[in-house]
């Protein structure tokens, strides 16, 4: 399902994202991989083993496919496990088979990008489990690695979650810099109502209940409400829906484990959490030639 859902993530962005990992592998290798050349003679061929160290959910197999495959065509790469499985210590993740010299001139960076997407994905996870059975969407942010916004994102997916805006360009969030520059939140909304097309909404960011009211009065489409106490938010979120059930009510700021059930039986419909891609633990994942670790498909 999710390997689908890469290939939509990246769709006409593919050969940028080629041209990414190219730029990501020359960074690595330079003018070559001497410890192999040195050691391994040419010709040498092996199996390789992916494996994961510790519990969590997996994501990124097909971007480690594609790794190898830009390394070298003729290797020959197969998943074991699936992005959004939820794996254990010793689980086979896919058997790479080929070139030793091809092999180890990957390793790293597949593994690097799995190790950090499953990161994502696993505390994505956990953030959804929390809220379970509550009528609230988890989403990301902008918060990410420069260069891995599209990977990160779909990293969010495979946990469960949701994307909010992709960039600066698909949607208008007015927050607090906005308001200051164009001197109130009202002005703001009325300029962009006329700048954009009438198929894309506008965010407000609010950190009070005047401004709640203000964005509400100027026909925002997403109230966000940034920092606010619970009780507030609930008054707020009353406030909304009392006047404009159509409203989306994001909930931002100083959500964690702890915090985000809380938050979400306020009654908001959206909570944004910028930690999940720029505050993780990657997942522990490794590659061994020849041999087995683990148990296929545990």
């Amino acid at each position: 399902m999710y390997e689908a859902q890469f290939a939509a993530a990246v769709g006409s962005s593919a050969e940028v994202l080629r041209n990414q990992i190219r730029a990501w592998l020359a960074e690595d290798i330079g003018t070559g991989d001497i410890t192999s050349w040195a050691t391994i003679p040419a010709g040498t061929r092996s199996k390789a083993v992916i494996h994961v160290k510790e519990t969590g959910i997996l994501a990124g197999i097909p971007i480690a496919r594609l790794v190898f495959e830009v390394v070298d065509p003729a290797l020959e790469f197969r998943p074991l496990a699936s992005d959004g499985d939820a794996v254990t210590k010793g689980t086979v993740l896919a058997e790479v088979e080929g070139s030793t010299h091809s092999i180890l001139t990957g390793e790293r960076l597949a593994l690097n990008l799995m190790q950090r997407l499953s990161g994502i994905a696993t505390k994505t996870r956990a953030f959804v489990e929390a809220i379970e059975g509550l009528p609230v969407r988890l989403v990301d942010t902008r918060k990410t690695t420069p260069g891995h916004r599209m990977l990160e994102k779909y990293a969010v997916r495979v946990g469960g979650g949701f994307n909010h805006r992709f960039g600066l360009y698909d949607a208008v969030m007015i927050k607090d810099n906005h308001i200051k520059g164009s001197g109130g939140i009202t002005g703001a909304v009325r300029a962009a109502r006329q700048a954009i097309p009438h198929t894309m909404k506008i965010e407000v960011e609010t950190e009070s209940i005047a401004q709640v009211e203000e964005a509400l009065a100027c026909g925002s489409d997403i109230i966000m409400l940034d920092n606010m106490t619970n009780d507030l938010m609930r008054e707020a979120v009353q406030l909304i829906k009392s006047q404009s059930p159509h409203i989306i009510v994001e909930a931002s700021g100083g959500v964690n484990l702890n915090t985000i059930r809380g938050i979400a039986e306020t009654g908001v419909d959206v909570i944004s959490v910028g930690g999940l891609t720029y505050s993780f633990q990657s997942l522990d994942i490794s590659l061994d030639l020849n041999g087995k670790k683990g148990r296929p498909g545990a």
